[in-house]
């Protein structure tokens, strides 16, 4: 009988539950990326628990020791538990009764094997118990020992229940630290069989996966494997994963990990970027791709829009020219980072409307021009003089 410890196994919301259920008579156990996080290493964060108590005996159960129960996802067994701390997300045993590759209609089930039979990988399957003794019914700690991902049952099937369980298996790897030694072969055969699935899969759900992916420190190795097995061509189209690893070598003296600048280069060769992203990420993505291939100024792009566009854009365009950034380049963008435009519209007066509006704009370019060196009283004269 093995056993796991850690701080967050002693989480007193999630003893508190746990020694609820136990007492009405049901099963408790943490499970999936705590337990596993947990067993390798990592840090956890998110507390999940799985349980054969229906999903409105949670909901009593949570209420009657004083939490706050919220029925986030209760057709499909889940309830949030809110109590001190993090919340805890809830989730009644489960079985798929239908699937069509995107979304599953579940029958509530009494045991952990029936629940673990419907999970993705051997690893996301072990559950612990309140006291820390694990109970592995597919053979996950068989796969964290070999750092190999592992999918629970006969691959195929796993992939036809969710094609989502393709990027995921890819974002685990990096994610992980496994790499692409960490895919299990039987998965990867699997995979590109059936990456033809992904067509299926919203928008949404892709990209939220690929970002995960892309924001992990070192994610080439498994991007290469991606590529390979034809998987990434299928999710973004034409890619440069060449120019991504020179910029990732630039990337790592100067920035940390940025998913949407990796994602923007990656895609430099294509018209159209795939993947959904919020307004502000599709904006940054946009001021990117366009001046990673201009010879606007870093300092001004550091002065109008921060120091991670600027930085962003000079590791970009080092990447394409195969050439470094400056120390010249770095410190115009600390420079421009810190600018403060020392002219305001009251020291122009008379100056009023459309004259107010050029004259400043002029006198900031010559600022600017000037590496945010000219101070008010040279500005201020050389607009005399020009007037």
């Amino acid at each position: 009988m093995r056993r796991i410890e850690g701080s967050w196994l002693k989480n007193a919301t999630a003893q508190a539950l746990l020694s609820a259920l136990e007492a009405a008579g049901f099963k408790g156990y943490f499970v999936g990326g705590c337990v596993r996080n947990a067993l390798l290493g990592l840090p956890v964060t998110d507390l999940d628990i799985a349980t054969n108590a229906r999903p409105e005996t949670v909901l009593e159960l949570a209420r009657s020791i004083g939490f706050k129960p919220v029925p986030t996802g209760i057709d499909h067994g889940t309830v949030t538990v809110v109590g001190k701390g993090e919340p805890l997300e809830v989730t009644t045993f489960r079985k798929d009764v239908e699937t069509d590759g995107r979304h599953a209609v579940i029958a509530f089930a009494d045991t952990l094997e029936v629940d673990a039979a419907r999970r993705d990988f051997r690893m996301n399957a072990i559950y612990a118990d309140a006291r820390g003794v694990l109970h592995d019914p597919t053979g996950g700690l068989e796969d964290i020992q070999a750092r190999r991902l592992v999918f629970v049952g006969r691959p195929e099937a796993r992939i036809r229940e969710d094609y989502l369980r393709i990027i995921r298996l890819y974002r685990f790897a990096a994610q992980l630290g496994f790499g692409a030694c960490g895919i299990d072969a039987h998965a990867a055969r699997a995979v590109r069989r059936l990456s033809y699935g992904l067509g299926h899969v919203s928008t949404e759900r892709k990209t939220a996966e690929l970002l995960k992916l892309l924001a992990v420190v070192c994610p080439m190795d498994v991007l290469k494997a991606m590529a390979s097995d034809g998987v990434l061509a299928r999710v973004l189209g034409l890619v440069d994963l060449p120019l991504l690893e020179r910029y990732l070598g630039k990337e790592k003296d100067l920035l940390s990990p940025d998913a949407i600048a990796r994602l923007t280069v990656l895609l430099m060769p294509s018209e159209a970027l795939p993947l959904r992203l919020s307004k502000k990420d599709q904006r940054f993505a946009e001021q990117l791709r366009s001046a990673a291939r201009d010879d606007s100024s870093l300092g001004e792009l550091a002065y109008r829009h921060g120091k991670r566009l600027a930085m962003s854009v000079g590791a970009a365009r080092a990447a394409l020219l195969e050439a470094d950034m400056t120390r010249e380049d770095l410190a115009l963008i600390a420079k421009g980072e810190c600018a403060v435009f020392p002219v305001a519209a009251k020291d122009l007066a008379p100056h009023r409307g459309k004259a107010l509006g050029m004259a400043l704009a002029r006198l900031e370019r010559r600022w600017i021009e000037s590496g945010f060196e000219l101070g008010k009283g040279a500005l201020l004269s050389g607009l005399s003089d020009e007037e």
